[in-house]
């Protein structure tokens, strides 16, 4: 079986994503997390920075299993040579065995970006590979924009990896560094180079048109040993290559031996884990991972899948650790009913009394303005509580919420709220930066002492719709909000036409379905 090397970048290149900024803590955790999975290389970061050096010196202290770490940087500056350069001896000082250098190859960015010669860059980069090499670093070369270059200048371009090769790198991992190159044009350019070439070649790419997922297995079709690219795809402009799908890819599709069939089934916690520790929504039509991969609305489809799930999905989600979600509407009819109660161990079918009663009391919600297919959270306790197989966490007893313009401008928001837990009586206040903001604080405060894992999760996106417009003001609003914590997320449902009570509605759903998921992990 063909053997392709993993090389995760989502502590540096996925750090560059607008909104993410991530805690020594926060990398830490990842990493423990990319090496139970398997990957083979995780690029902690360039130990030019402050934050980064605290990083790799707490690295230095623990033992990974599977992965080895690579500090990153780039060739030495012109006017110095490597062992008096401040960025080499920081990346000397990281203390990793493995070191990822880049180096220019476009010359247009030699001469306008470095304002150097040509020559001077083929210098530079031997004595940093040398001289990395000589105090024995495993030496991974990163040829910065290398399609753009070679499209630009071919010879110069490949001077510049020969140059790195002949240096004593172990790889040279092309890059699309712009994320403009077009598949059929990347695999003409490698096809052309790897006759040329001795060390293994590795693939990085950027997603700026759309082909970062395509151009990294083009590449490895044409022979590449290693891909490069970040969980979920995050990374500057329009982000990297998802390792994520490339796994799925790798090794549902092609037979390729990447990471063990037992750590595929970690791959969709995997990557909610790291959208969660980097503050990020799950984007839910995420191939292989994402909530809405293995989703199914209409009813053909839904018939179709219970005769013969292959129909419709192609493959079997659990082997990627996901799973299949029916969602209920007006289009369904009584089978997601039946085949959410299946995974409720409930046996349900469409003759059952229980069945038609669930199916009445949707039609008429939906013609409320409450809408499940976002809100499959709010389905599954809407059926339990109708089958009477659910009892409620918490009992409230009431809530204001007040929000206040101060006459220096200032807005707050101050929520309370009352609940009787485990026969106990809760009267909390909390405040926050909007009234959502901060009834969600003060049902936490109330709940916390008594079931602590809320702490682990959070809302990731609340949106707001008026149902009928016409009314104005005294229209219904339909409130829907997402949660996650480190495994999974979910979506709830609130209608009214406050907005304040339909939120309540929808943030107490989310927090009820937090607790019964725990509850289940529990009896496992």
């Amino acid at each position: 079986m063909k053997k392709i090397e993993l090389y995760d970048t989502t502590l540096r290149d996925g750090a560059q994503t607008e909104g993410i900024s991530y805690s020594v803590v926060d990398k830490l955790k990842i990493v423990e997390k990319l090496d139970d999975l398997g990957v083979q290389f995780i690029e902690g970061g360039w130990p030019a920075n402050s934050k980064d050096k605290e990083f790799f010196r707490e690295l230095q202290k623990k033992h990974l299993k599977n992965a080895k770490a690579a500090a990153f940087g780039a060739t030495c500056r012109a006017d110095k040579k490597p062992d008096s350069d401040i960025s080499i001896k920081g990346i000397l000082e990281a203390d990793t065995e493995v070191v990822t250098i880049f180096g220019k190859t476009w010359d247009l960015h030699v001469k306008d970006a470095l304002r150097i010669s040509l020559d001077e860059n083929l210098r530079i980069i031997n004595d940093t590979v040398s001289y990395l090499i000589s105090k024995g670093k495993t030496v991974i070369y990163d040829a910065e924009h290398f399609f753009d270059g070679y499209q630009a200048n071919p010879e110069y371009a490949l001077k510049t990896i020969l140059t790195a090769q002949e240096a004593g790198a172990l790889r040279i991992i092309l890059c699309d560094t712009n994320g403009g190159t077009i598949t059929s044009r990347l695999i003409k350019i490698i096809n052309i180079i790897s006759p040329k070439v001795k060390a293994k070649l590795g693939i990085h790419t950027h997603n700026d048109i759309g082909l970062a997922l395509a151009n990294s297995i083009a590449a490895v079709e044409a022979g590449a040993v290693q891909v490069q690219g970040t969980f979920n795809g995050y990374g500057e402009r329009c982000g990297n290559a998802d390792l994520s799908a490339v796994i799925g890819i790798l090794k549902t599709k092609m037979d390729i031996d990447c990471i063990s069939d037992k750590n595929l089934k970690e791959l969709t916690k995997t990557a909610h884990f790291i959208s969660e520790v980097s503050n990020m929504r799950q984007q839910t039509n995420q191939p292989f991972v994402g909530t809405s991969a293995f989703v199914h609305k209409g009813g053909v489809h839904i018939d179709a899948m219970l005769k013969n799930p292959k129909t419709y999905e192609h493959i079997d989600p659990v082997i990627v650790g996901n799973h299949r979600r029916i969602l209920a509407s007006e289009l369904a009819g009584k089978m997601p009913i039946i085949l959410k109660a299946k995974e409720f161990n409930i046996d349900l079918d469409k003759k059952s009394p229980e069945t038609a009663k669930i199916l009445d009391m949707l039609q008429k919600l939906e013609l409320e303005g409450y809408q499940f297919e976002a809100a499959d959270a709010s389905f599954e306790l809407l059926i339990k509580r109708e089958l009477k197989q659910y009892k409620d966490f918490f009992d409230l007893k009431g809530f204001k919420v007040v929000v206040e313009k101060k006459s220096d401008g200032r807005l707050t928001s101050e929520a309370v709220v009352k609940v009787k837990v485990k026969g106990v009586s809760e009267h909390t206040i909390a405040e926050g930066d909007g009234p959502v903001n901060a009834l969600d604080n003060a049902l936490r405060n109330a709940l916390k002492s008594f079931y602590p894992t809320l702490a682990k999760m959070h809302l990731s996106d609340f949106k707001v719709r008026v149902l009928d417009a016409k009314v104005g003001t005294a229209a219904k609003v339909r409130v829907l909000i997402q949660s996650q914590d480190e495994e999974s997320d979910w979506g709830t449902v609130g209608v009214s036409e406050n907005i304040i009570e339909a939120t309540w509605e929808a943030l107490v759903d989310s927090v009820e379905y937090k607790l019964l998921k725990d509850s289940k992990e529990n009896k496992k």
